[in-house]
């Protein structure tokens, strides 16, 4: 049986020490991907490849990410990458320690993500139990910032993306889509009826 590559945690293995640091992270070509994406793909080429590529959500139904970003409307603007943070499930980490080990990782993430569904906004929706990953994750995202790959032009290019860190409250019910994204707007998470479904 072959072996299976560990790419999200291969940083984490690797430099156990300081795998989360900018320096680290930038060191072993952190961003280059996001570059690439953002500078010689258009997204519709960005989805196509995703599909073929065969990467699924990390939540429990292992949805194909491909298919999904399809799913988004290519007309209607704007449009938000909410990424659910919120790992709630007693004894599930995955979430916490990506935000704790290898933070510009999730970043790039949400800008390949953001270019190929022409969102110029992301939110992360992280559990505000998770206090060493939201402070990993928030200067994460300055050094970002300042490194010209998150605000305007990034890498150059005439794309803009910003992303807001936001901290939940520690309600259970906001890990479910719904419940998160009305936390978020400020009111109290609770599942809405479907349809409307949200899309990413």
């Amino acid at each position: 049986m072959a072996e299976e590559a560990r790419v999200v945690t291969r940083r984490l293995r690797e430099f156990p020490e300081d795998s989360w640091t900018s320096k680290r992270a930038l060191d072993d070509g952190a961003y280059e991907s996001a570059r690439k994406a953002t500078t010689t793909m258009e997204p519709d080429e960005l989805i196509e490849l995703v599909k073929t590529s065969g990467l699924r959500g990390r939540g429990g139904a292992g949805f194909p990410t491909g298919m999904k970003w399809a799913f988004v409307p290519k007309d209607v603007f704007p449009k938000y990458i909410v990424i659910n943070h919120d790992e709630g499930e007693p004894g599930t980490f995955k979430d916490r320690e990506l935000a704790e080990s290898d933070p510009h990782q999730l970043i790039e993430g949400i800008i390949i993500a953001a270019w190929a569904n022409r969102a110029e906004k992301a939110f992360i929706y992280c559990r505000g139990e998770f206090a060493l990953g939201s402070r990993r994750l928030d200067a994460a995202i300055n050094e970002a910032y300042d490194n010209g790959f998150l605000g305007k032009g990034i890498f150059g290019s005439d794309f803009d993306l910003d992303i807001v860190l936001h901290r939940g409250a520690g309600a259970y019910i906001c890990g479910e889509e719904s419940a998160l994204l009305d936390s978020l707007e400020g009111h109290r998470g609770q599942p809405r009826l479907r349809p409307p479904f949200p899309a990413v």
